[in-house]
C-alpha cells in the first residue's frame, strides 16, 4: 500500500497540537485530526482511565519510519501509540493531495 494513517495518542492539546504541527511542517503528514478521547488501559499492573487526544497522521506508507521517529522524539509517554494502518482504497484526488503535501 502506498498511503496509511497513522495513529497516536496525546496527553493534552498542547502536546497533540505541537506534534501535529511538526508532523505537517516538516511535510510528514498531509493532515493529522485530533479527537478527544477516553483511554481505559493497564500500565504497570494497573487499571488507568485517562482523557486522550487522538490523532489520526495520513501520509504515505514510504514515510512511517520518519514519522516513528517524531513521535518518539517528541512524545512524553513512555511507550507511546504507533500503529499504521494501510489505506487500501480512496479516491484519487485524496491520494494525490496527500501526494501533493506530503515529502518525497
Amino acid at each position: 500500500m502506498e498511503y496509511c494513517i497513522i495513529l497516536t495518542t496525546c496527553p493534552n492539546d498542547d502536546e497533540a497540537n505541537s506534534l501535529a504541527s511538526k508532523l505537517i511542517k516538516e511535510k510528514l503528514a498531509a493532515c493529522v485530526q485530533l479527537t478527544p478521547i477516553k483511554s481505559y488501559y493497564s500500565w504497570k499492573n494497573e487499571q488507568h482511565i485517562d482523557p486522550e487526544i487522538k490523532l489520526l497522521i495520513k501520509t504515505r506508507t514510504k514515510l512511517y519510519e520518519s514519522v516513528e521517529q517524531l513521535i518518539k522524539k517528541s512524545h512524553s509517554y513512555d511507550v507511546p501509540q504507533i500503529v499504521q494502518i494501510p489505506i487500501n482504497d480512496g479516491s484519487d484526488q485524496y491520494l494525490d493531495w496527500i501526494d501533493e503535501n506530503t515529502t518525497d
